[in-house]
């Protein structure tokens, strides 16, 4: 943030209206609040704040945890480059700029939560489709977004294999669609050189196979090749427990379902590594293969209506398992490609009561997918059993099918049900993704945010399955005093063509439908690049451990059609107390170098 004692340089703004009119606005200049005043007032002695003085600061108002004199200089530091600093202490407006510098965060900045737990206890920032660079139907496939996607703390890369034209190579595409290939080798490349650029924690890559024998043992080259040491492999297929992320700090892990083999009913030629023709009893057939209903993994699968939500379907991320198999046995195991998997994919085959209740008393661990529509049928019936067994195995949740423009759904079903994978399609936009980012926002920006304690106990909390009669356990209360540096990030017509923008707050908050809000505003300010809202929001929390604020700017338009201004998303329990600085994204969720919010925050916590 460029930190001024004036953050504009003119004084006035001239709007064209016509050839021969202008329209000229003063620039108010940047002035504290009335609060921001009385509080320094309070923390200051003759208009001067101390060392001392801010400390004190630090400790009733920001509510921070054992703040030491060092951490009082260090803000004193930032800002001596002030003309209106004075080298005695702060003076009012030397102070107003610390509050809304990026020493002033609004939320926890490092890595916090207990990373020693199975990665099952855990949610992990999951991507979906993660080479496409837009549409799930004629976007190209490409290693940018897969490397935009580990840049924003992103653990977990999905990849769809396919043979090439030749069928002598791997190449990764959206199966079915006019989507362009990228090469399997460049994607893993560009996954190792940016794995752990932002965070230390592993990264798993999933494979939705569509390859035969052959190409297999090739990725299986081209994966071990590629990552070496980094890459984890257990010892055995039979994993009672997911290891923690700490143990695996800076490593890869292949999650996928074992090949399977079937007995051929007939004949079939299959070409020898000879090059020769000839005939086996053996018929492999591809994991994605179902000769009466083959179904892209994205298409939306429903239940029947008539069997309680019981899920009897089959799609492309068809991961069903059959723990009687011996693939060892089988002919065409191509061992150094199965000896990879760390992780076991699977798909829910027969009723779901049936294999709930098979999988949460077996000692094997998987990961199983279900398409967000198969979650939300699934959970009518099946809520508490559905958490149980995402306390030791992985739930994925991926989007519809029906969703060719890459948009999203809510993430919160599937969170409040233990679903660590919530998958996303990171290269669209709106709401639902930006809260998304905004739970991942969280612990550091790792990726990885420890599941809320109700999740992982034997005893499922009545009011996340069946939320009734809710019990408040928080109040949140949300100050939203100004917002500036649209100034500095826009042109001046950017908003508006005759006048400077007329900008409203709003906020609501993300979570289990109790505590879910619609998005409340302030009024809008006319005419103004630096809005003073001074407008309080309150919000009754009953399961806050799931709740995330959203905060918006839009420009007020008279059409209807408001111009977007900014966002900002995060979780409850990671906010700090206090007069803070948010700084606001852009759609896309990359943040503005100057546009930030001054808002104070106050949780209440209630017996």
């Amino acid at each position: 943030m460029n930190t001024t004692s004036n953050p504009y340089q003119k004084t006035k703004q001239s709007f064209k209206v016509c050839f021969c009119f202008k329209r000229r606005f003063k620039l108010r200049a940047l002035d504290p609040p009335e609060d921001i005043k009385r509080i320094f007032n309070e923390y200051s002695e003759n208009g001067n704040m101390t060392v001392d003085h801010l400390l004190q600061f630090l400790k009733h108002v920001q509510k921070e945890e054992n703040p030491t004199k060092e951490d009082a200089e260090a803000i004193f530091n930032s800002v001596k480059h002030l003309k209106i600093f004075h080298r005695n202490g702060l003076h009012l407006h030397a102070f107003f700029r610390y509050l809304l510098g990026d020493l002033n965060h609004a939320h926890k900045s490092t890595v916090h939560h207990d990373m020693t737990a199975p990665l099952s206890h855990y949610y992990l920032f999951t991507g979906h489709n993660s080479y496409l660079t837009g549409n799930q139907l004629s976007s190209d496939s490409s290693t940018q977004p897969i490397i935009n996607a580990l840049h924003r703390g992103v653990r977990v890369i999905e990849l769809d294999l396919w043979p090439n034209s030749a069928k002598n190579d791997v190449e990764v595409r959206h199966g079915g669609t006019l989507t362009s290939p990228v090469a399997l080798r460049d994607c893993l490349r560009a996954i190792k050189d940016n794995a752990f650029k932002v965070s230390e924690f592993p990264v798993i890559i999933t494979f939705e196979d569509h390859l035969p024998p052959h190409l297999q043992a090739k990725v299986a080259e081209m994966v071990t090749s590629t990552f070496g040491a980094m890459l984890y492999c257990p010892a055995s297929d039979y994993i009672e427990e997911f290891p923690s992320p700490a143990a695996l700090k800076k490593r890869v892990m292949i999650s996928t379902k074992p090949p399977e083999y079937h007995e051929s009913h007939h004949h079939q030629h299959q070409v020898d590594s000879g090059g020769s023709s000839t005939k086996s009893k053996k018929n492999y057939k591809p994991s994605y293969d179902d000769d009466d209903n083959e179904k892209d993994e994205d298409d939306t699968s429903y239940y029947n209506n008539n069997n309680n939500g019981d899920h009897n379907q089959n799609d492309e991320d068809d991961d069903t398992y059959d723990d009687d198999q011996d693939y060892d046995e089988e002919e065409n195991v191509v061992p150094e490609y199965k000896q990879l998997i760390a992780i076991h994919a699977g798909k829910p085959k027969g009723e779901l009561n049936t294999w709930l209740a098979d999988l949460n008393s077996s000692v094997k661990i998987k990961r199983l997918s279900l398409s967000e529509q198969e979650l939300e049928n699934a959970i009518k019936h099946h809520g508490a059993d559905i958490v149980r067994f995402t306390q030791r195995n992985f739930l994925r949740v991926y989007p519809k099918g029906t969703r060719f423009d890459s948009s999203n759904y809510n993430p919160m079903l599937a969170w409040m049900h233990g679903a660590q994978m919530v998958a996303f399609n990171m290269q669209g936009y709106g709401k639902h993704l930006w809260v998304m980012q905004g739970m991942f926002n969280s612990n550091g920006g790792c990726g990885y945010v420890k599941k809320p304690d109700f999740l992982l106990s034997s005893t499922i909390p009545h009011h996340i399955i069946d939320p009734h009669n809710p019990t408040v356990k928080m109040i949140l209360k949300v100050k939203v005093y100004m917002g500036e540096g649209w100034h500095s990030d826009f042109r001046h017509t950017h908003f508006d063509q005759y006048s400077p923008p007329d900008f409203f707050a709003r906020v609501g908050i993300a979570g289990v439908p109790i505590d879910r809000s619609k998005m409340m505003q302030t009024k809008a300010v006319e005419d103004e690049w630096a809005p003073v809202w001074d407008h309080e929001f309150e919000f009754s929390l009953s399961v806050p451990e799931l709740a995330v604020l959203r905060v918006e700017v839009q420009e007020y338009d008279t059409s209807g059609n408001n111009d977007f201004g900014g966002q900002a998303a995060f979780p409850v329990l990671e906010l700090k107390s206090g007069i803070r600085a948010v700084p606001l994204y852009n759609k896309k969720g990359d943040m503005y170098k100057n546009v930030r919010l001054l808002i104070k925050f106050e949780a209440i916590l209630l017996n």
